[in-house]
């Protein structure tokens, strides 16, 4: 009995083993496999994907640009928009200038928490037409969406999640992916709100694949922004607000399986279904919020109207689809840096040119493969397996094959299908077979393609037929090598915000200034020392690093004023987290109070300005926003300027009561605005309401078109003057004063040290620019703020408060108060961030104190002999 038993184990031990011998050999032979040279040998013709059944795509894979939605001018004699703006900008302007307080319900009646356990499948075209009927009989109701990017060389929408307050619906946007535009005059309704949260991407997918455009938005993550939550992902929302957790591993599940399964059922539902009750909690955050931070019970919207003013920002958005001088020009030259900066050791083989050309051609066929087959360039080669392929060039097929699956172990599927399909086109490409890639691309297309294509053609790739050529010839005299790491970064927003508002250049030059008695007053950049060279005021005294010796007195030096922060050398890194790619100028004192200050205790003084990355910049901002409403409660000086009132009006009635006169700048801006573009196609009652607004400010009287463009201007610094001017269909006609030129040219005219121990100039910059000048020309008015049209501070702003905390700190306290000011900015930054990397000598209780030299404009001797 023991031995039949013995022998069953072995008979089934040597099954198994049999078995996975087979099984691995089989493997093998799969996937060393050479795709035959038939026509049919493409994997789409057994593999059709779901997006190969859409009968038309406004956004296919060609390099032609995206064709918005053309809607007709109703009105007569209207001209026909630009290609390039959005159908729906009135509409949408309309809401930002005039919002409606009644809109900003989002629920009725009572409401539960459950999420019942039935809601509605959307597939045919009968039932998205009663959704449509049904989303038409809302006020409001809430959005989301599910994508796909793997398997689409653009992406596309699999799903919509819309709920109402009664029901939950799933659209199936696959299924009905030709007939979406039925939901069109829904989303676009400016009478109706439409929920999401962080609607950014939400907004371009829904106008790149159905020409739906988003009119009236309420956006929960901009709620978040304006509350300042310590989180703003939709998860943190669900488990603060409403008690519910979610998995957000599930939003990248492969949304085209049908059916879907009950988790993401639940997941997608989860999603739509609890964002009413997320925006009816925040709104209610947001009036009370409002209602603390002021004294006047008319501003306890404020807050409210700026979510709402950000969200339907985000409406504004249109989509563009990426372009580059030529094909996968822009992933090659990422990839050629990364492997050069992470292989140091092995930095030869980057820098040769062999090996760089041949990253060029994988990427390019890469990225035409993907746009033949409607696949994502990650799915048909990933980034691993071209520096593979280009660092070993493998000689067969099967080499080529091996190094693609070696470089990739940690995918299951690898090497793609497109790989396996057309591994004998990598060979040749590895191998110099095919001659340039001017010359190479066409020929791979006309191979996919053409009369014997090898490839099914569909809606996705037919018109790269028709562009192909023409992208070649236009761009084959652009250098292909320019900067085209500086295009990588456009491709999530994340590194355009790097892009347009990082330092361009390194902040710190390190370069020395010493006394003429040998000792060191500062490190400085390049700028500073170019102004005493040229003006004899020093010598050269080395060339690497830059070193000057002044031939005149400093007045005075760091060590004796306890300044030895400006004796260090400093890193171009972020001093938070010591990151060296890229990094901004963060003012630790929000520049609404340092404008103000004393000059001697601002100009040119660059220990309070230091570099951090995007992450850390956005920690340290939202803590400085939370201290300025701590600053202003305790100061009893409000963020925001109340009213504003005209000062000829005021004079005039100077003998009448005026406690309740004016009106707030920002009601007052977007009054002035929707007049002037829209005021004779509104209804009378709209028209009449928003003139008795611009009419409080003017005292009451009769106003006229010239008194709308003058109202439009009020509380706008000149920097936002100028943005005003460049928008669409916005002409400012009234010529504004410049009366604080004078010291902004003194400064461009004054000795960067002036003689005395200072710090970097280039990190300070101007401080006349963005919170205002050094003088604000506004009086105080019965609680009022008499308007100047000459005065560089923006009333919309932080500036009028920044302006009376300082001047309460000198009158109370003098500058000792200023210092104990700085010095309590400097512990909220310290304490927000944890910085590691501070350049030494940076101290919470630096002093500040400064003396002026005898070439400083700030000098007072010199000011008077100016005069």
């Amino acid at each position: 009995m023991v031995v039949n038993e013995k022998v069953k184990l072995a008979i089934t031990v040597a099954s198994l083993v049999a078995a996975t011998i087979l099984l691995a050999a089989e493997y093998r032979r799969r996937r060393r496999r050479k795709p035959t040279s038939s026509p049919s040998s493409c994997y789409l013709h057994s593999d059709m994907k779901p997006q190969f059944g859409f009968k038309r795509v406004l956004a296919d894979n060609s390099y032609s640009g995206f064709k918005h939605l053309k809607k007709k001018k109703l009105e007569d004699g209207g001209g026909e928009k630009p290609s390039n703006s959005h159908p729906y900008e009135s509409e949408i302007t309309v809401l930002l200038e005039s919002p409606r307080l009644d809109e900003f319900e989002f629920l009725r009646g009572e409401y539960s928490l459950e999420m019942s356990g039935s809601y509605v499948w959307v597939e045919t075209e009968s039932e998205l037409k009663k959704l449509a009927e049904t989303l038409a009989k809302e006020k409001v109701f809430a959005v989301d969406t599910e994508q796909h990017s793997l398997r689409s060389f653009l992406g596309f929408t699999a799903l919509i999640q819309i709920s109402t307050q009664e029901e939950d619906f799933l659209v199936d946007t696959i299924a009905l992916h030709d007939v979406m535009s039925i939901l069109r005059p829904v989303f676009s309704n400016p009478d109706i709100c439409k929920v999401f949260h962080g609607a950014d991407n939400d907004v371009i997918w829904l106008q790149r694949d159905f020409h739906i455009y988003v009119v009236n938005m309420f956006d929960t993550a901009k709620a978040c922004e304006v509350l300042a939550k310590p989180q703003r992902s939709l998860a943190y929302l669900l488990e603060s607000v409403c008690g519910v957790s979610t998995n957000k591993l599930l939003q990248r599940e492969d949304w085209r399986q049908r059916p879907l399964s009950e988790e993401m059922v639940r997941y997608a539902r989860t999603d739509a279904h609890y964002l009413l009750y997320i925006a009816d909690s925040m709104t209610a955050e947001l009036k009370q919020l409002g209602i603390e931070d002021s004294s006047s019970t008319d501003d306890k919207f404020s807050f409210l109207l700026e979510a709402s003013r950000r969200s339907n920002m985000i409406c504004l958005q249109l989509y563009t689809k990426e372009t580059e001088d030529f094909p996968g020009n822009a992933a090659a030259s990422s990839l050629i840096y990364r492997h050069l900066n992470g292989h140091e050791d092995n930095s030869s083989i980057s820098l040769d040119p062999k090996f760089q050309e041949l990253v060029r051609e994988l990427c390019a066929w890469r990225d035409l493969m993907a746009r033949i087959h409607d696949e994502s360039t990650r799915y048909v080669l990933s980034d691993q397996a071209v520096i593979a392929l280009a660092s070993n060039q493998p000689t067969t097929p099967e080499q080529i094959h091996d190094s693609i699956a070696q470089a990739d172990l940690s995918s299951d599927s690898s090497p793609s299908a497109v790989i396996c399909s057309h591994l004998d086109d990598v060979f040749q490409l590895t191998q110099h077979k095919l001659g340039k890639l001017d010359v190479i691309l066409p020929l791979v297309l006309d191979k996919c393609l053409g009369t014997e294509g090898t490839c099914p053609i569909s809606v996705f790739n037919y018109s790269l037929l028709i562009n192909f050529n023409t992208k070649l010839t236009t761009n084959r005299s652009t250098p292909k090598r320019r900067n085209n790491l500086k295009r990588f970064t456009r491709k999530t927003s994340r590194d355009l915000f790097v892009k347009k508002f990082s330092c361009k250049a390194p902040v710190y030059h390190n370069c020395r200034i010493y006394a003429n008695d040998g000792r060191l007053l500062c490190y400085c950049d390049r700028r500073k020392l170019e102004w005493y060279m040229s003006r004899g005021l020093a010598k050269l005294v080395e060339e690497d690093p830059l070193a000057i010796m002044l031939l005149f007195e400093p007045k005075g030096r760091p060590e004796d004023e306890g300044n030895d922060f400006y004796i260090q050398s400093k890193k171009n890194i972020c001093v938070g987290c010591g990151e060296g790619d890229h990094y901004l100028r963060y003012r630790i004192i929000p520049s609404c109070y340092r404008v103000h200050f004393p000059e001697h205790l601002k100009s040119h003084r660059s220990h309070d300005i230091v570099l951090l990355c995007v992450d850390c910049h956005e920690v340290a901002h939202a803590a400085a926003e939370r201290y300025k409403k701590e600053v202003a409660a305790e100061f009893g000086i409000p963020l925001f300027v109340r009213r504003v009132l005209d000062s000829v009006e005021c004079e005039s009635s100077a003998g009448g009561d005026s406690e309740d006169a004016g009106v707030s700048p920002l009601h007052l801006r977007t009054a002035a605005m929707a007049l002037l573009r829209h005021g004779n196609r509104m209804p009378s009652s709209r028209r009449e309401e928003l003139l008795q607004t611009v009419k409080m400010y003017y005292g009451g009287r009769d106003i006229s078109e010239e008194d709308l463009e003058k109202a439009l201007l009020i509380g706008m610094s000149p920097h936002e003057r100028r943005k005003l001017e460049r928008k669409k269909g916005v002409t400012v006609s009234v010529k504004q004063e410049n009366s604080n030129n004078g010291s902004v040219e003194e400064h461009s005219e004054e000795a960067p040290l002036g003689g005395d121990m200072n710090g970097e100039s280039s990190v300070v910059g101007d401080d006349s620019g963005g919170d205002g000048a050094p003088e604000l020309n506004d009086t105080q008015c019965n609680g009022n703020i008499l308007h100047q049209q000459n005065s560089k501070l923006s009333l919309l702003g932080h500036g009028p408060h920044g302006k009376q905390v300082v001047e309460y700190l000198l009158k109370e306290y003098g500058e000792d108060g200023v210092r104990d000011f700085c010095q309590r900015w400097r512990k909220v930054f310290v304490d927000a961030l944890h910085p590691r990397h501070l350049p030494g000598g940076w101290d919470v209780t630096h002093s500040g104190r400064r003396d002026f030299g005898e070439f400083s404009v700030y000098n007072p001797t010199k000011k008077v002999s100016t005069g």
